[in-house]
């Protein structure tokens, strides 16, 4: 159950990221709605990462938080900002995935 909820908070994370990043092509009511749901984002996500820190090593959620924060931003950045998807940053996106899947593995 840990390890679901902190992939949500990971998610929750890209979330946040999102919102900063929509909220700066914004003005007036539209940008404040989005800086509203960067600040719940942020919310959920530290609160989910206190919890699932009760009961799985600091490091490694941290570590598999961040990696999906990364992750996540990264292909929303691709999706939706139009940002470009070259060779080298599909390929370190990748090592990054693997080694998420590998703290993943290797912790009990």
């Amino acid at each position: 159950m840990n390890w679901i909820l902190l992939i949500i908070a990971g998610l929750f994370e890209v979330g946040f990221a999102t919102c900063l990043g929509k909220a700066k092509e914004s003005t007036g009511n539209t940008s404040l709605l989005l800086y509203g749901g960067f600040l719940v984002c942020l919310s959920i996500s530290m609160i989910l990462l206190v919890k699932v820190t009760k009961e799985l090593p600091i490091g490694t959620a941290y570590a598999v938080w961040t990696g999906i924060g990364a992750v996540g931003s990264v292909l929303v950045g691709i999706i939706v900002f139009k940002e470009p998807a070259t060779f080298w940053r599909v390929f370190f996106i990748s090592t990054l995935i693997l080694s998420i899947i590998g703290l993943k593995v290797v912790t009990k």
